[in-house]
């Protein structure tokens, strides 16, 4: 990523950046970044405050609409427990998934592929609820070329977006709003992945560094659907220490200047957002450059 592209030089910011503690980033943050001590209990938050938000659509009459994420997976499993037991109605609430893998051709990747969205948001979650607790098909979205033109109409049928659940990108893409010009205002779209994502990606999905055969395109929700939302939930960590690579971008999603080069940096506009990690991840590495 050139930063003359975008006009921005962010080396002193980061360096700044790591010079302040967890809890004087906490501070700083005003509310907007919450820090679990561990990955567990950041992993059971997010599924909570999502089921929170699930709870409370029973109540209210018409639908109730959201943009979910497939990665970060690991609330997916504890939400599905957490809606069983307590008997959690999904009928009311409509799920818009921010993105999925394309072919070469741009078509969407087929969910027999290891990769699929729809095929691991099915074993991740929709397959581990009970039936008669589920949505109808019709209100579970993918983003497809056959309703890409559609999809920012649709949302607004069913009167927007309450929450928008995601996490960030090594270089702060949300969905797969890749750093351009005017990423803030984009639309659905079918774009190109830039070689940070597919880097960091094909190193956590067991592939063996497979970059060859790794994706290059995706389509996904814009930016501008994401940063409609009500309500803006992300979350972010660092699965195990040998991958830290997730401390630079939760400093500057949480306190950096808004620009381009770090969409995720554009949710500070935001009236009601929260960045939530675990303490590992919050805190400087061990070697600042």
């Amino acid at each position: 990523m050139n930063p003359s592209t975008f006009g921005v030089d962010r080396r002193d910011e980061i360096r700044e950046l790591f010079k302040l503690s967890v809890e004087e980033m906490t501070q700083k943050s005003l509310g907007h970044l919450v820090v679990k001590k561990t990955l567990e209990e950041l992993y059971d938050f997010t599924a909570e405050q999502m089921v929170s938000e699930f709870r409370a659509s029973t109540a209210k009459r018409g639908p109730v609409a959201f943009i979910m994420p497939v990665g970060p997976v690991e609330p997916y499993p504890l939400m599905a427990q957490k809606i069983n037991n307590d008997r959690i109605d999904l009928r009311n609430c409509w799920f818009f998934f921010m993105d999925e893998y394309c072919d070469d051709e741009d078509r969407p990747i087929p969910e027999t592929h290891p990769l699929s969205f729809r095929r691991q948001s099915r074993s991740l979650f929709f397959n581990l609820v009970d039936k008669d607790l589920l949505m109808p098909k019709s209100q579970v979205i993918f983003p497809l070329p056959e309703n890409l033109e559609g999809l920012s109409a649709m949302i607004e049928s069913v009167g927007g977006i309450e929450v928008c659940y995601g996490g960030m990108g090594i270089h702060g893409h949300v969905a797969f709003n890749e750093p351009e010009i005017g990423v803030k205002d984009t639309n659905p779209r079918i774009l190109s992945i830039n070689e940070f994502t597919r880097t960091i990606d094909v190193s956590r999905h067991g592939l063996g560094g497979n970059l060859v055969n790794f994706p290059r395109r995706a389509i996904t929700l814009g930016l501008k659907q994401i940063l409609s939302a009500r309500k803006v939930l992300l979350m972010t960590r660092n699965e195990h220490k040998a991958m830290d690579w997730a401390n630079t971008v939760l400093r500057i999603a949480t306190l950096g200047k808004p620009g381009d080069d770090y969409p995720v940096t554009h949710i500070r506009g935001h009236r009601n957002y929260i960045i939530a990690t675990d303490y590992a991840t919050a805190s400087s590495p061990e070697t600042i450059i």
